[in-house]
Formats: structure tokens, sequence, C-alpha cells
């Protein structure tokens, strides 16, 4: 097996000084290997921005491996690993990434970059740590959450014929017999029925009376089951949930747990309320957007002049983006949005307002469904707008045809985009002829300020590909 010297020396463009630094430190591995109970990696990059080399490993001894043989000398790709190419190009650390390991076991990872005496990037520290157990027993706990309410409820019931704990409850608690009529009635149910309207002991009344025929009797003998139901009686707001427990022996078939939800209910129509003038104003704001955008469209039809056309019909399409996201908004009333929808608006309104007449541009998207908070797909927007505009402005110069294809990927916390055409390719000129592109300096600075990303673009012998990789929960800055 070749040595890390030998591999950073052959494989990787780091200095000999910078191999010393990611020697030196493969000494403690598996010191961190043994006290962290994870299998610990270095991986360090290669002239390939989406491709790293595993350089060293370490292989806990206090705890089982993740891998059955080693990977020293293996490749780590963008597709497989996005905290380890994300942790390497922006030089940012991703705690907690969640994965599948080569043999199929859940992960958590950690990625931490490793830096030069200049600050350069020049590898990460990966530790990866078996979840597997983790994981199911998050399932177990989601499956024992829905059953716990009737369990506990059942047992109650089984109590409560048995104790004096009743009286004890914050629940009104009835007993009936096979008549459905009450066979005792704890102190909070007394009060709480006093509340619709009845005084005196309820014993030996009929629930259908106490509760002005709004109750099913057939339902409420059931032999099993819980059956629930909400009453709504004058001002009072009652919630009754009634068990089977066929106990006719000592006088009583089933149980009810009332519990006075009136303070519940209102904060429900209140939230209600929000909801609908929330919804409302983001319906204001995208007709006010739309009409901004008709005024600079009115705008537009009077200039003769090409590149002032240009000008308002980029900014019609940008306006337009935002006005996706607050149409989304009042509709569903949510602050999360499913962007998959929203670019692929976007991207038939950009494509339908900038191709020319003669012109056939498709567009297709595919990849993960992707669901956001509105604040960052507001920023994703406007980077795909732009992305896409550029696609159709110089992608298809002097051709009737083309293809724009739109990927989104979403890996633990990662998420990547990449926006590719069939087109023309990059310019000879490469960096130059971007910095002086209004439109990728956007881009450019939503990405990096807003979403704490990456944006990478490049010819890919078929066209052009960028590439936008940022976390979904971006770090905090750190004080100054």
């Amino acid at each position: 097996m070749p040595t890390i010297a030998e591999l950073c020396a052959e494989r990787t463009p780091l200095s000999p000084e910078e191999a010393d630094i990611i020697i030196d430190l493969s000494r403690h591995l598996q010191l961190f290997a043994d006290v962290f109970q994870s299998d610990v990696f270095i991986d360090c990059p290669l002239a390939d921005q989406g491709t790293a080399l595993v350089v060293a490993e370490a292989k806990p001894t206090t705890a089982p491996s993740l891998y059955r043989s080693s990977v020293v000398g293996l490749h780590a790709y963008a597709h497989n690993e996005p905290a380890v190419m994300f942790s390497l190009l922006s030089g940012q650390p991703v705690i907690g990434s969640r994965g599948i390991s080569q043999e199929q076991i859940a992960i958590r990872q950690n990625v931490v970059p490793i830096r030069a005496k200049t600050g350069r990037v020049i590898g990460v520290l990966i530790m990866e740590q078996d979840i597997s157990e983790l994981v199911e027993q998050e399932k177990n706990v989601e499956r024992l959450r829905e059953t716990t309410e009737q369990l506990s409820e059942t047992l109650l019931a089984v109590a409560l014929s048995e104790s004096s704990v009743q009286s004890l409850m914050h629940e009104g608690i009835v007993l009936f017999d096979g008549q459905a009529h009450i066979t005792y009635a704890n102190p909070r149910a007394r009060e709480m029925l006093q509340e619709i309207g009845h005084s005196g002991a309820p014993e030996g009344s009929s629930l259908a009376e106490l509760f002005y025929g709004k109750l099913d009797r057939a339902s409420l003998l059931a032999p099993a089951g819980i059956v629930r139901q909400e009453l709504v009686l004058g001002h009072v707001a009652l919630e009754l949930k009634t068990v089977s427990i066929n106990r006719q022996h000592q006088g009583a078939l089933g149980l009810m747990l009332i519990r006075d939800i009136s303070d519940l209910k209102e904060k429900e129509k209140q939230l209600v309320i929000k909801s609908a003038v929330i919804k409302e104003i983001h319906h204001r704001v995208k007709n006010n957007l739309q009409t901004v955008s008709s005024l600079l469209r009115l705008q537009m039809r009077r200039t003769k002049l090409d590149e002032v056309e240009k000008i308002y019909r980029d900014s019609i399409n940008r306006i337009n983006s935002i006005a996706v996201i607050h149409e989304m908004l009042a509709y569903d009333g949510l602050e999360t949005i499913q962007f998959n929808d929203v670019l692929d608006r976007i991207a038939k309104n950009v494509v339908s307002s900038t191709a020319k007449p003669d012109q056939t541009i498709r567009v297709a998207i595919a990849g993960d469904a992707l669901t956001l908070p509105s604040d960052m797909a507001t920023t994703l927007a406007l980077v795909s707008n732009e992305l896409v505009q550029n696609c159709a402005t110089h992608a298809f110069v002097d051709r009737e045809q083309g293809d724009i294809r739109i990927s989104l990927y979403c890996s633990g916390q990662i998420v990547r985009m990449e926006v590719a055409d069939n087109g023309i390719g990059l310019p000879a000129a490469g960096d130059s002829a971007r910095k002086g592109h209004l439109g990728l300096k956007i881009t450019e600075t939503l990405v990096r300020e807003n979403l704490g990303g990456l944006l990478q673009m490049a010819s890919t012998g078929e066209g052009t590909q960028v590439t936008v990789t940022f976390p979904l929960f971006p770090a905090e800055p750190k004080p100054v």
C-alpha cells in the first residue's frame, strides 16, 4: 500500500510542506478513532473539484468498524459524499450529516477542514459512527407514540374501577353501564356538567340526556377501541373519549374521559384568523409585485433600444420569481415551500419571455423533492431565475433549439442544484467574461451571502453546467 507521502505527491496538488501537515495529523488518527469510537479518515482534494482522495484511515479498537476493508487510495465523489466536498470547497465544518456507508449501514458523519499555514484547505478530517440502532430506536419511538394514548387510557379504565385515584384527575371521568346510564362521575366531571347546564348528581342519568342527545349510543357501547367526539354546547367546548372495558360484574361497562377544550378552541380560532391574515398579506404582496411587473412591461414596450429592453426583461423576471413564492405562501399559508413546483414555474416563465420566436428551448427538472423555508426559497428562486435566464440568453445563440436540465439533490444537510445546458459552452475568456456579467455577480452574491454556499461553473464538453451547493442550516456568523 502506498504511503501518505506517496499518495499526496503522486495524486494530489499538495506541496511537500502541506503533505507533512497531513502526515503529522495522521499519527493521531488511531487515538481519535478509539476515543470517539468512530472510523476516522483524512481526504485530500484532487485537481478535479468534484473528487477527493482518501489518504489515511483508522478503525476503532473500542467499537466495531463500519468497513470490512481499507479504503485508502479510493476516491470520494460529490454525489456520494456531499458533506466532504462542501467542507473541502467552502472551508466550513459539517456536523451531524447522516448518510449510508458502502456496507449500507446508517452513519452519522462529522467533517472538519484541515488548513495549511496559509489558511488554504488541504484536506478534511472525517469521523463516521454507526447510528443504525439510533435510527431503529427512532422508528420504535414513533410506533410507541402512536399506541401510547390507547394503552394508557385502557390501563386507566381498569384502575379506576378498583381505586379512588379518579378524584385526583384533571379530566372528568364518567363510568357507565350496559344501558349507557352513569354509575359514577368524579368531581371534575360534575363541574363540567354543571357548566353545560346540569345540576344535581349525574348518577342514574343517561349519557344521551346529559349531552342533549348529541352522542351515538351504539358507538359508545362498541366492544373495542376508543370513540372520540368533540361537542360545542353554548360557550363550552368538550372533548369526549370513550373506551369499553367490559367489567359488567362490577356494574360498569365503559369509561368516558371529558376534557374542557374551550381555551384550546379559542386559540385555534385565533390561529386561523392570523393564518388568514398572513395569507392575505402574501396575496397582496404578490398582486403588488405583479403590478410593478406590468408597469415595467409597459415601459419596456416603449423603448427601442435592445439593451434597455433586456434590462427591463431581466428585472421583470426577477420580480416574477419573487411573486411566485408569495403566491404559494398565500395559497398554502405555510412558512415552507415545495421548491420543485417553484422551479418549474420560474423556468417556464423565463424561457417563454427570453427565447426568440423561432427558438425551441426545453426545460427538464429532475432529482429529489426539496422543501425549503420561505426566505431560503426566495433566494434560491432568484438564483434559479438568473441561471435559467443565462442559459436561455447565451447558451443557444444562433441555434434553433436547446435543452436545459435542472437537477436537485438533498443529502443530509447539504443541497446541490445543477443547471446544465447543451449550448455553446463557456467563452474562451472564462473567468474574465464571467466577472463582467451582472446576472452572475448577483447569483454569486446571493449564494455566498444568503445561502452560505458555493457556486461553480464549468464546460462539460456538451455545454455548460453551473452547480450551487449550500447547507440547509447555514453556520451562525462568528462573533466579532
